[in-house]
């Protein structure tokens, strides 16, 4: 693929719109000046709808339909979780291996491109918008521009998360990304440093609170784009990550209005499970029958490929999940943390099924799915990763195929699926944890009301001994343990790793993570900074990079005993 040099976003820069799209061309043809697209009847609405419609379906990094990891937000999602402990990933050289193993995420890798490509194709399309609307939008472009200042702020967060190596509470001064906004050029691109995390938050809580104004009194017909209520949420999510509580607790107590969080039958819906936005949805993006991602590649460059299991093995046959052998599986220790009563526990299979006869399996597994059969057939294509064998235990049914039978008997209606980017129970469990770093008392109520949504039974405390190192008081392990649990595939583990400074344990005693990659930190590890593309430093003259990751030693043969 061509390397990119995606932070020069000058808007002298040409763009070319095509079927919704704005798309880089090389060398530059067919050219539309930004005078152009401003004169052009309906365009910065077009350019607005392009900010959210391209998250998902899109070939964005390669271009090439052969690349199954190349899908567009959720990406990250799979990237960011299996880098820590609570996915294990069995492919020994599937398209996520090099994060769950930490080797090849140096500057000259896919691993260091995939990022930077979409983050700043995505903050590019967000700074068209707003050099086309200004300072000051006109009456008709206000909500446009709200949407892409608020989007821009989501995208610089997660890239603040990614990049830094310390986290705010730690060291303001520690070093994140370049910000590139609508007024960036291409001689300043060409000397723009890292900014600091104290800057990029700055830029972050500005874009934000400009959001705010702009997106006041609007009223979306979908999940798919940010109003109001998802600007509290990314104040929420950014006040948290830089310890100020009473403003994390205000925002994502504000966030809250008007959402309901998923009961047991909407958590756990074989039909509607996380495929179908709900009441507790704030934030979503959506993959459509017209899609590359889908219509390419069989649809297995998607993420229903990699995530939803119920694929028929006969009418279909497709799936990297479902009939490849590359399945995510949900960490052991994890899984056998969450109490029976717990209803999330459904939404992973048990591991005692790996010990029955195939008559008990089937009705074991009919507890889970309509066809427990396809099931078997996933753990049996497993089983061609040598060492770890045939295993049903710890796959998950979290993340279900949609339209009903006619998607699980083809996958390109069943991969036509919606995924959360934000839901209410997050800013609920920011809100405990905010107030409960002021007062213990008050964010533990808040804590176990929400807790007992999910388990009536719940008690306090009695998650503290899961984790490992114990960095955070048993406050914050048990709000660690329910964000480790209702966010599962979600994609915020390695941010509450880093933010938590947590460590890695994979090497227990029964672990179900592969063979050689029982890794064991005491400490946040470094794997987890990403490392910026060796085209940005080769162009950018003034920007550093993290250090390259270096590969830990397998701890097999030292399991950890107790956690």
């Amino acid at each position: 693929m061509k390397n990119i040099y995606l932070s020069i976003l000058a808007l002298a820069a040409s763009l070319t719109v095509l079927s919704g799209c704005i798309k880089e061309i090389f060398p530059q043809t067919s050219v539309v000046t930004k005078d152009q697209v401003a004169d052009a009847p309906g365009s910065t609405d077009l350019l607005v709808n392009t900010i959210t419609s391209t998250l998902v379906g899109q070939f964005t990094y390669s271009g090439s339909d052969t690349d199954a990891n190349d899908f567009g937000l959720p990406t990250f999602y799979l990237i960011r979780d299996v880098m820590g402990q609570d996915i294990s990933y069995m492919s020994n050289n599937g398209w996520w291996g090099a994060w769950y193993k930490a080797q090849g995420l140096g500057p000259g890798t896919a691993s260091a491109q995939i990022p930077w490509t979409y983050y700043y194709k995505w903050i590019k399309n967000c700074n068209i918008v707003l050099s086309l609307t200004g300072e000051e939008p006109s009456a008709d472009n206000k909500v446009g521009a709200g949407i892409a200042r608020a989007m821009r702020a989501y995208f610089y967060l997660d890239l603040a998360q990614m990049y830094g190596a310390k986290t705010y509470t730690v060291d303001k001064n520690a070093l994140t990304v370049p910000i590139v906004d609508e007024n960036t050029t291409t001689k300043t691109a060409a000397q723009n440093p890292r900014a600091t995390n104290e800057k990029i938050f700055e830029f972050i809580i500005d874009d934000l609170d400009k959001a705010e104004v702009l997106l006041d009194g609007y009223k979306r017909s979908d999940v798919y784009t940010p109003d109001k209520s998802v600007v509290y949420g990314l104040k929420a999510r950014a006040y948290l990550v830089m310890g100020q509580w009473k403003d994390a607790a205000k925002y994502a107590k504000l966030a809250q209005e008007g959402y309901k969080i998923m009961d047991e039958d909407a958590y756990t819906n074989w039909e509607t499970g996380f495929n179908t936005p709900n009441s507790s949805w704030m934030l979503g993006t959506t993959y459509k029958a017209d899609d590359p991602n889908i219509l390419l590649n069989d649809a297995d460059s998607s993420w229903g490929s990699m995530m939803c299991i119920e694929i028929n093995p006969e009418t279909s046959g497709c799936g990297y999940a479902a009939n490849y052998g590359d399945p995510f599986l949900i960490d052991r220790h994890l899984y056998e943390t969450i109490p029976a009563t717990d209803f999330r526990k459904k939404c992973y299979v048990d591991f005692a099924i790996d010990e029955m006869d195939e008559a008990a399996q089937i009705a074991a597994l009919s507890a889970y799915t309509k066809h427990p059969e396809w099931i078997l057939n996933t753990g049996s294509a497993i089983s061609q990763y040598g060492d770890l064998g045939y295993c049903v235990g710890g796959l998950n049914v979290k993340f279900r195929t949609a339209g009903g039978e006619a998607g699980r008997d083809n996958q390109y209606i069943g991969f036509v699926v919606a995924v959360p980017m934000m839901r209410v129970e997050e800013m609920v469990l920011i809100e405990a944890e905010a107030v409960g770093r002021e007062s213990e008392a008050e964010g533990k109520a808040l804590l176990e009301a929400f807790a007992k949504t999910r388990d009536a039974n719940y008690v306090f405390g009695q998650h503290n001994e899961a984790y490992g190192n114990k960095s955070t008081s048993a406050f914050i392990n048990e709000i660690w343990w329910q964000r480790r649990i209702e966010f599962w595939g979600e994609g915020l583990a390695t941010y509450d790793i880093k933010r938590l400074q947590k460590g890695i344990i994979r090497n227990y005693e029964g672990s179900n993570h592969a063979p050689n990659f029982h890794y064991y930190s005491e400490t946040t590890p470094a794997w987890m900074n990403f490392v910026i593309v060796q085209t940005e430093t080769n162009y950018n003259l003034s920007c550093t990079n993290n250090p390259e990751p270096q590969k830990p030693e397998d701890a097999s043969d030292k399991p950890v005993t107790s956690f």
